[in-house]
Parts: C-alpha cells; structure tokens; sequence
C-alpha cells in the first residue's frame, strides 16, 4: 500500500514520464512517443528519499512512496 508524501499536485501530460530524480525534485521525461519533448523539472517541493522505497505519482497527481519488497 502506498502513503502520500507530497503535497504539491502535479499535472501530467501526455506522453512523458515522471519520477523522483536524485536532487529530490519531480522530474518528466519524454517518452518514445514524444519525439519533441524535452527533460524537465516540472515541481517546486523537495522530497527527502529513503532507502527501501518506491518514490512515483499517484493517480492524483501527488508524490507517493511504496515499501520495496526485497530492499
């Protein structure tokens, strides 16, 4: 089960992926798909990342963390 940790809500568009990048900061990346996108940082809060943990966007939009199982 994942717990929301964030409390900014991001928008997704189509055709990137998202995820948490080493700074702490939610990033998106264009995917195959999307040969004109580029590489951004598209939130302003920081997340502080733990060992163990999955870091993604809910369905809502917001940073969620879920425990690896063999970490």
């Amino acid at each position: 089960m994942a717990e929301r940790i964030g409390k900014e809500q991001i928008k997704r568009e189509k055709g990137y992926l998202y995820y948490l990048g080493k700074d702490g900061f939610i990033w998106k990346t264009p995917t195959k798909l999307n040969k004109s996108g580029r590489k951004a940082k598209v939130g302003t809060e920081k997340i502080p990342r733990q060992d163990g943990f999955m870091y993604f966007l809910d369905k809502k939009g917001y940073v969620a963390r879920a425990k690896m199982k063999n970490a």
